[in-house]
């Protein structure tokens, strides 16, 4: 059993980790030249139908007489598949065989809660009450040692994907205004005097938990003050421009993590324009960092993983809406992919009890082709608790 001084032991050594900052661009270097994988969550259960649309099957129109999105209005990748119309920045990316779509993703016994669905896939181990993310983990297993920076989280909080047991996620999301969060009575503690002594071990971690959030501030602004891109990105302010200034920087992070936040594809009511505009924005923000990428001479380095925590509902509801459901797409997407459809298409007729689509790909497929096929990692087993074959998706 591990004591309070082995613990804090281990906190010590990685922020003293942390805390080097003078070599942090070369413990992978800004000249490095090691994959980078950004993940981009959907929050709220995207509706993959709606998204890549199975026009040439008709039992997709009779499920959905007023949802169904009409051939004509769709952006055609083939004779049977069209993206929604707010997809145009990955309609360009089709056409330029760096997007992989993977169909009926999911996983046994799906939760149809939000938040439990989405520990499943942030976990990578559904069922399991696993405490680490699958993202923490393979951080863990690319460098057992802490390394600083070597996770980076642009959210308002940290997601439960990036826990792990070695490395501390730098996370924001506002580079302006960095701040680490803390109930009034942590204050103290969090944001002590530089000359301030110590009376225990806890309160030198906390201040040493401080240090290394500051460095880590004055990293990021710096970034993002520097980084100037005529990219476009779209209408709506994302946060893959400030993964972009990290990239650009020259930061040893291999793992990035962001998410369109709010539960904002919980389409239950009035569907039809909030999903186009809302995959307007995703895809805009998509295309436009692969495009920043090429820019700055980076996007060979680079793939994205897109995912949602779980698909609607195949029949639309009374509102206009669709509710939540199971099986989804997935989407994998840059200049090392190789485009193209993967995994097996599920049936728009052979439905389970609840009107979903049953899964044919386990979605740790995915995550099994970019750790061990991009990332080169060679140890998905371990990290996702299982073997899963991965799929062609990288070139």
């Amino acid at each position: 059993m591990e004591t309070r001084r082995d613990f804090l032991g281990k906190g010590l050594a990685s922020l003293a980790a942390l805390s080097s900052l003078g070599g942090w661009r070369h413990s992978l270097g800004a000249e490095s030249d090691h994959p980078i994988l950004v993940v981009f969550e959907l929050s709220g259960g995207n509706d993959g139908l709606n998204t890549v649309v199975p026009f040439g099957d008709d039992a997709y129109y009779r499920h959905r007489p007023k949802l169904g999105i009409k051939r004509e209005d769709l952006l055609e990748l083939d004779d049977h598949f069209g993206l929604n119309p707010g997809l145009k920045g990955l309609e360009r990316l089709w056409r330029e065989e760096k997007l992989a779509i993977v169909h009926g993703c999911g996983y046994e016994n799906p939760s149809f809660s939000h938040f439990t669905s989405m520990a499943y896939w942030h976990t990578g181990a559904p069922h399991s009450g696993d405490a680490y993310g699958w993202v923490g983990r393979l951080a863990a297993t690319m460098a057992p040692e802490a390394i600083p920076n070597y996770i980076v989280n642009v959210d308002s909080s940290q997601t439960l994907a990036v826990s792990g047991p070695v490395h501390t996620p730098v996370v924001f999301d506002e580079p302006d205004r960095f701040k680490r969060n803390a109930f009034d009575h942590q204050h103290q503690v969090l944001s002590p005097a530089p000359e301030a002594e110590h009376q225990n071990d806890v309160a030198e971690f906390l201040a040493e938990v401080a240090i290394s959030a500051k460095h880590a501030s004055r990293m990021v602004r710096h970034a993002w003050q520097k980084y100037a891109s005529p990219v476009d990105y779209g209408l709506v302010p994302n946060d893959l421009d400030k993964i972009a200034a990290c990239i650009a920087e020259g930061f040893p992070t291999p793992l990035y993590y962001t998410a369109f936040r709010n539960n904002a594809f919980d389409t239950h009511v009035q569907q039809p324009a909030l999903h186009r505009r809302l995959l307007s924005y995703a895809g805009d923000a998509l295309h436009g960092f692969i495009k920043d990428m090429e820019r700055i001479g980076q996007a060979h380095r680079v793939v994205v993983l897109v995912f949602s925590e779980f698909g609607r509902r195949v029949p639309e509801n009374t509102n206009l809406g669709t509710d939540h459901g199971a099986a989804n797409n997935m989407m994998v997407l840059g200049n090392p992919v190789r485009g193209g459809h993967y995994g097996e298409l599920p049936s728009l007729v052979d439905l389970d009890p609840g009107d979903n689509l049953n899964f044919t790909t386990d979605f740790r497929r995915v995550y099994a082709s970019v750790i061990d096929n991009w990332l080169k990692v060679g140890k998905s087993g371990e990290i996702l608790k299982g073997d899963f074959e991965t799929l062609p998706i990288i070139a």
